[in-house]
């Protein structure tokens, strides 16, 4: 019966395995667009008593003074921590004038493309440079597009990164998947 049994489960599993394997298939990453989270950038950091404040608003809360200051730990705990991301290397090296060669090249990319963070970094015995914060790997090719005339050996990488500014002006979000395509 043992016997049987196993004989069975072997080949279920056998036919599991080759029913993954898509003959006539070719699986090809694709873009999918999916709408972004509807944050106000303009708040980040902000309270919203203090705006209301200012725009002639009025607000009345009674509270625990120790709800607000959780409320304010919680944030500051918060707004420090990283997360799985990507970005965008610009200088891998470790010749003997990296140092400066990798200054440079971090300071040439602020000068042409501001607003996007640099971040230089020294793991023994490269020196680097990455830039950018990306959620998404889609996100960082995108910047290595737009930046491969300048720096042509630039390539995405795999990082913590800081988390990322919702943008106003990409109300989506760009995402790669891999889906199945009949072979031609």
């Amino acid at each position: 019966m043992k016997k049987i049994l196993f004989t069975i489960i072997s080949v279920l599993i056998c036919a599991a395995v080759y029913g993954q394997n898509q003959e006539g298939y070719v699986a090809v990453d694709s873009l999918v667009f999916r709408q972004a989270s509807a944050v106000d950038s303009s708040l980040v950091g902000k309270s919203i008593f203090n705006v209301l404040d200012k725009a002639g608003g009025e607000v009345r809360i009674h509270q625990s003074q120790a709800i607000a200051e959780g409320l304010r730990n919680h944030i500051a705990r918060n707004s420090r921590k990283s997360m799985s991301g990507y970005r965008v290397r610009i200088y891998f090296d470790n010749q003997q004038n990296a140092r400066g060669a990798s200054e440079s090249a971090q300071r040439i990319f602020l000068s042409r493309y501001p607003g996007i963070a640099a971040y230089r970094s020294y793991q023994n015995p490269f020196f680097k440079v990455t830039v950018g914060d990306f959620r998404t790997k889609s996100e960082a090719m995108e910047l290595l597009q737009r930046i491969k005339r300048d720096f042509p050996t630039a390539f995405v990488v795999k990082e913590n990164i800081n988390y990322p500014v919702v943008d106003k002006e990409h109300s989506y979000v760009v995402d790669t998947v891999k889906v199945f395509r009949p072979k031609r």
